[in-house]
């Protein structure tokens, strides 16, 4: 009882500042690819950034006002961070999506600035990191939940 107990005072305590610190960390790293590196974001990319951008203010919020019910909010744009993101990771690694996304404007969406370790592209970046924020907002939702019973 005492485990359970003390994983639900972890995610109230810090649930919501790891998720905030992982929508950051995710923005700061598009912004150093696009801003920095000069990287030219596609269709994809920019549908990506507008899931996670919102996060960064409204988790910072939610942490320091302590709301939990941030969750009903912020949850459902992580969860379609991940579709888009992991649709998009197929378009670049999947020769079955390579081929069936047409060009998407100017930079083709099926195109990999980076590629390192042979697998881990700026989509699969962003799928990591909405992965992590849903996982957090799932288990502090719970945690509070549990707390406030």
């Amino acid at each position: 009882m005492k485990e359970k107990q003390s994983s639900v005072s972890f995610f109230t305590e810090n649930g919501l500042y790891l998720a905030f610190g992982t929508a950051l960390i995710a923005t700061l790293g598009s912004l150093y690819f696009s801003e920095i590196r000069e990287f030219i974001p596609c269709t994809f990319c920019w549908y990506q950034r507008i899931l996670m951008y919102p996060l960064v203010l409204l988790l910072a919020i939610a942490a320091v006002k302590k709301d939990y019910r941030i969750t009903i909010y912020t949850l459902p744009m992580s969860v379609l961070g991940i579709a888009v993101s992991l649709f998009h990771y197929l378009t670049q690694k999947v020769d079955l999506f390579k081929s069936n996304v047409p060009s998407c404007g100017i930079i083709p969406c099926n195109e990999s600035y980076v590629n390192y370790f042979g697998f881990v592209t700026i989509p699969f970046m962003a799928f990591t990191a909405f992965m992590i924020i849903t996982f957090l907002l799932i288990m502090t939702a719970r945690a509070a939940k549990r707390q406030a019973a």
